[in-house]
């Protein structure tokens, strides 16, 4: 991770960063309008808000991806990215299941929202919405 040092503050650093994950710039634009919308209704009023990654037990096959904005960023358990000017925040336990995996966004007729797309993945279930490793 890349970071500078003020003082005794570690804080992400300005260049940009890449990961092991990719973000599209479908989803990166999705994101900051979400992030605008909701800092404009004064429901986000935190300067820096991130995008988080995770997988959590559950579903029908074992995991499920987890997209959430977050204002928090620990340096001693999460990894930061960055993609088309969004910062991505992934926990490196998180991240040991979602490496190579692909962040989008859909606005069809009959699809809208974002789909996490991972070569981990073993299984998934019917709906798509679980998977194994």
């Amino acid at each position: 991770m890349s970071t500078a040092v003020t003082g005794n503050l570690a804080t992400p650093s300005a260049a940009p960063l890449t990961g092991p994950i990719t973000v599209t710039e479908r989803a990166a634009a999705e994101v900051k309008r979400i992030i605008e919308e909701q800092r404009s209704t004064g429901v986000i009023q935190d300067e820096k808000v991130f995008l988080r990654l995770s997988v959590k037990g559950g579903g029908c096959s074992g995991f499920q991806h987890k997209l959430d904005l977050d204002h928090h960023f620990n340096e001693k358990s999460d990894e930061l990215m960055e993609y088309h000017g969004v910062p991505v925040v992934i926990d490196r336990k998180s991240l040991l299941y979602v490496s190579g995996a692909q962040i989008d966004f859909h606005n069809e007729i009959n699809r809208r929202g974002f789909s996490v797309s991972n070569p981990n993945a073993r299984t998934t279930c019917g709906c798509g919405s679980s998977f194994s490793v």
